[in-house]
């Protein structure tokens, strides 16, 4: 059984490393981990050990590697305390807030942490090949000067020693957290900064996103034998762990008078590894669509397991989901592991709260599960691009919630988030979505951008290209960019490929701008027998215009102007009605006419994109009801 398991992985990995990337002359890094732990759970301390092979795919030659040290951003002093003290909007969940001399305070969380309370990271022995290296800690990054260059092709071996300590639950990582999790283990270890074309992506660690080298880990953690760990890889010896993960059939075999057990995973072509652990974990275990593992773990509280056994199916039926409309999960196991301070995502895993409602928790589990298409297989640099990663995956876990858990009134699955993007884009606070993601001004801003304007990027792509061929868009990029690091292009190229349009348009006004949509229909004016109708781009941001002329006697017709930038038009959005293709509308003319055949006492109402998936800021003038 185990020779078997262990051939499966072996495939695995085989398969996922001929991925083929459609970019000529595309390359990534590419690293193996192994790591050895040793957790004290008095302590909340661990010491480890990790080899890690190197292999330089770049054409560059590096004299320098820096590896994250996410742990020490839990200090006071830290550029993540720094910014908490200074950002007008912070995390409620990382701030202390209260009255002093009747004004309203908020306090740092870290800036009061203790010398056993903070986070740390301290290495040392580390070797290239054995030989001694340079190293220096700048806050939450290792700087390591080579004794010897990679040159391009080469692979080498970095050792080193790590010490650790798990700070108090704060943000994502952390101990003890408000619902008396032992151990949330995320961004836990030394981990490899990504070097790629764009140069190295050593960002401090301020509070927002990460980024990561594709690799393999084998990771031995070795703890107090009464705590269950649940997280990212596949259980290499299940039977003498037992708890839940032993074969059917197989007799478990527990060390004789051992106080602690060392759990074995491995992990093939990922970017990441995260776990949590606890004494009083439930694991509960599911089989998903293509014999996918969903693993569960949870605290033993009664209030919450109806809760959390009701929910399992759920999560099989979101993994079919999005194995349909994005791509098949490419994984035999996932995890969802009580932990962190809300819901975060990791590879083959998610840490999420689980004191919550049952819709709460499918809801925050279709977000995260979601993440492992659009951000642990389409690996994008989120710092740089989170509108891809938070947007992304806004998009298709609101499908899906309202496949699984469809909503008592009819709604668009979109609302929300063109709600949000019109309050940000209509505030004077907005900010471009190149934005990196630590330097947005409010942590409102960010949310909106990186969650709502992204998602609304796709919704609104379907309004531009058709429902039919964003679906397609997306299956395509999905096929050609998993396991790669896909930048904006690639997903604007993905639709280009799919229809023969041109979006260059699209890319560049949606997310290097902050130029908006603002279409009306200005007025109808009579013509003899015919009727003109004059539209007015107002925005500074063009689109193609689908526009539904209503007429008395109940029959409607559709008319579609081209923008004339795209060199293309899109399939009939309304099968229904008789479609009439007009002349396009040239960015440069702020109005634009069309003559009807009917006369303006004939015509009901005249409307500028009835699906709502046109994003524009004021669409209150984007309808004209004709008075009798």
């Amino acid at each position: 059984m185990k020779q078997l398991f262990v051939l499966g992985i072996t495939l695995i990995g085989f398969q996922l490393k001929a991925q083929n990337h459609p970019n000529p002359g595309y390359w990534q890094q590419h690293v193996d981990y192994k790591m050895d732990v040793q957790m004290d759970v008095k302590k909340y301390q661990y010491k480890g050990k990790q080899e890690l092979q190197y292999t330089n795919n770049s054409p560059d030659t590096l004299k320098k590697v820096y590896y994250h040290l996410y742990p020490n951003a839990f200090q006071p002093g830290s550029a993540m305390d720094i910014r908490l003290q200074t950002i007008k909007d912070p995390d409620k969940r990382m701030v202390r807030t209260f009255k002093k001399e009747n004004k309203e305070v908020k306090e740092s969380r870290i800036s009061t942490l203790k010398p056993d309370e903070i986070g740390y990271l301290k290495i040392a022995n580390f070797k290239e090949n054995g030989v001694a290296a340079e190293t220096k800690v700048v806050g939450t990054i290792l700087e390591v000067t080579l004794p010897q260059p990679i040159v391009p092709k080469q692979t080498v071996s970095f050792t080193l020693d790590f010490d650790g300590q798990v700070p108090l639950q704060i943000r994502r990582s952390g101990r003890n957290s408000e619902e008396n999790v032992a151990l949330s283990m995320t961004q836990w270890y030394p981990k490899m900064a990504e070097y790629d074309f764009e140069g190295w992506q050593a960002d401090p660690y301020i509070g927002r996103e990460f980024h990561g080298v594709w690799g393999n880990f084998d990771v031995k953690i070795t703890i107090d034998k009464d705590y269950t760990i649940g997280g990212t890889g596949y259980l290499q010896n299940k039977n003498e762990i037992g708890k839940g993960y032993e074969d059917a059939g197989v007799q478990v075999i527990y060390p004789k008078k051992t106080k602690t057990l060392t759990w074995h995973f491995i992990a093939p072509n990922v970017h990441d590894f995260a776990w949590g652990a606890d004494k009083e974990y439930i694991h509960d275990k599911i089989m998903g669509e293509n014999n996918v593992e969903l693993h569960f773990f949870y605290k033993n509280k009664p209030e919450n397991i109806e809760n959390w056994k009701k929910f399992q199916p759920k999560t099989a039926e979101l993994l079919a989901f999005f194995n349909k409309h994005v791509g098949p999960y490419p994984y035999k196991q996932y995890s969802v592991v009580q932990g962190g301070d809300g819901g975060m995502e990791y590879a083959m895993c998610t840490l999420i709260t689980g004191n919550r409602s049952y819709g709460s928790l499918v809801g925050v589990t279709a977000h995260e599960f979601a993440h492992s298409w659009f951000q642990h297989i389409l690996a994008t640099n989120e710092s740089k691009h989170c509108w891809m990663d938070e947007g992304f995956t806004s998009y298709i876990s609101d499908l899906a919630m309202h496949q699984v858990l469809p909503p008592k009134e009819p709604e668009s699955p979109f609302a929300d988030a063109f709600k949000n993007y019109i309050y940000i884009a209509t505030s004077g606070k907005e900010q471009p979505l190149t934005t990196h993601a630590d330097r947005y001004d409010l942590n409102m801003a960010y949310g909106i951008a990186a969650y709502s304007k992204g998602e609304v990027f796709l919704a609104q792509l379907g309004y531009i290209i058709g429902q039919e061929n964003l679906e397609k868009t997306i299956k395509r990029y999905y096929h050609d960019f998993k396991f790669t690091h896909p930048t904006p292009n690639d997903i604007k190229k993905s639709a280009e490929r799919v229809t023969g349009a041109n979006l260059d348009w699209y890319l560049n006004e949606w997310t290097q701008t902050t130029n908006t949509i603002d279409y009306a229909v200005k007025e109808v004016q009579e013509a003899g027998q015919k009727t003109k109708v004059v539209l007015e781009r107002k925005g500074r941001m063009p689109m193609p215009i689908d526009l539904i002329v209503e007429y008395t006697d109940g029959t409607k017709e559709y008319i579609y102007i081209p923008n004339t930038l795209m060199r293309w038009e899109k399939p009939n959005a309304y099968p229904a009605l008789k479609r009439t293709v007009v002349a396009g509308w040239d960015w440069a003319f702020t109005n634009y006419t069309i003559e009807l055949e009917k006369t303006k006492s004939q015509i009901k109402s005249v409307t500028i994109d009835p699906s709502g998936l046109l994003a524009d800021i004021k669409p209150e003038d984007n309808k004209i009801e004709i008075t009798k």
